[in-house]
């Protein structure tokens, strides 16, 4: 059996683990959107874990703890999940189709390149500046403030 989409009644009818039929409402989001991406990275040598990242949804809906991960193929996100006590892992909330996770995928890794980029140009920066001996001297009176 194969599903299919009732637009008069905006459901979908798809199979069940029984074999028989269920109603399941999928109310269509017009222009669903990743409208905030925040990415926090994460560092350290040999870790697979880059980032974690928060995302909101049309303004409101806010979805945290996504993980960039570094795998075999390249860097993919994680949806947050939650370990259970047999020690495996469940998705606490993840796209139903793939069209929604390539987009959400797509606006976290331009976010955590973006961080990143805006990290290492940071850093070249207080390199440069530390160089280039433009450090400010602090003057007479600061000093003299500062001891007292």
């Amino acid at each position: 059996m194969t599903t299919r989409y009732d637009p008069r009644r905006n459901t979908t009818i798809c199979p069940s683990l029984g074999g028989g039929l269920r109603k399941v409402v999928t109310k269509r989001m017009a222009g669903f959107q990743v409208t905030e991406v925040r990415v926090r990275p994460f560092s350290k040598e040999d870790e697979k874990l880059k980032a974690f990242a928060t995302i909101t949804l049309n303004d409101c809906f806010i979805v945290s703890d996504l993980k960039v991960i570094k795998g075999k193929k390249g860097l993919f996100v994680a949806m947050p999940s939650r370990k259970m006590k047999d020690g495996t892992f469940r998705d606490i909330a993840h796209p139903l189709n793939n069209d929604t996770r390539s987009m959400i995928e797509r606006e976290v890794l331009a976010a955590y390149e973006e961080a990143l980029t805006r990290s290492i140009n940071e850093i070249k920066g207080e390199i440069d500046h530390k160089i280039s001996g433009e450090a400010e001297e602090p003057d007479a009176g600061e000093l003299k403030d500062d001891l007292s």
